[in-house]
C-alpha cells in the first residue's frame, strides 16, 4: 500500500473509503459507481478522459476556480498547502467550467467532494486529507517521492541557523 493511501487509511475508515466502502486505492481503480458521466472515449467526464487527466502530471487538483482565484474555502486551503511546499507545477482544472468533468471526476474516485489532489496519478482524498498530511508531514515525503524537495525543508533549515 503506497504512503498516499496509508495516510488516507490513518485518517479513519470513513474517510479513507468511498461510498462504497472500498478502500480508495479500489475506489480509484475500479468502476465507478452510480450514473454520471460515465461512458465511452467521447466526454471530458469519461473515465478515460479523466485517466488522461490524472496521469498528465506528477500533481493534479481538481478545483473550484483556478489557483490564481479559487471560487472556495477547500479548493483555496490546498492552492495555500501546495504554496507553503514550494510546489507551483502542477495541473489544476476548474470543474466549474465544465460540469462533465466535475461529476467524471466524482465518479472515477468515488469520492463526492471537490477539491480532488492526485499525486503521481494516486487520488489522495480532499482539502482535509492533504491539511492532515501536511501537518503530520506525510506530504513532505510524497513529494520527495515526486522528486520533488518541499520548501519546508529548506524554511527549517533556515531556522535552525538562527
Amino acid at each position: 500500500m503506497s504512503g498516499v493511501v496509508r495516510a488516507a487509511w490513518r485518517l479513519g475508515a470513513g474517510a479513507a473509503r468511498g461510498r462504497s466502502g472500498r478502500p480508495l486505492s479500489q475506489a480509484a481503480a475500479g468502476g465507478a459507481e452510480g450514473g454520471g458521466a460515465e461512458g465511452g472515449s467521447g466526454g471530458s467526464g469519461s473515465r478515460e478522459a479523466v485517466e488522461r487527466l490524472v496521469r498528465e502530471h506528477p500533481v493534479v487538483v481538481f478545483m473550484k476556480g483556478s489557483p490564481a482565484q479559487p471560487l472556495c474555502g477547500f479548493s483555496n486551503a490546498v492552492v495555500q498547502i501546495l504554496r507553503l511546499h514550494g510546489v507551483e507545477d502542477y495541473r489544476a482544472h476548474d470543474v466549474l467550467q465544465d460540469p462533465d468533468l466535475r461529476q467524471g471526476i466524482k465518479n472515477y474516485s468515488n469520492w463526492p467532494t471537490i477539491p480532488q489532489v492526485y499525486l503521481n496519478g494516486e487520488f489522495v482524498g480532499g482539502c482535509d486529507i492533504l491539511l492532515q498530511m501536511h501537518q503530520n508531514g506525510d506530504l513532505v515525503e510524497e513529494l520527495k517521492k515526486l522528486g520533488i524537495r518541499s520548501a519546508l525543508l529548506d524554511a527549517e533549515k533556515d531556522q535552525d541557523k538562527k
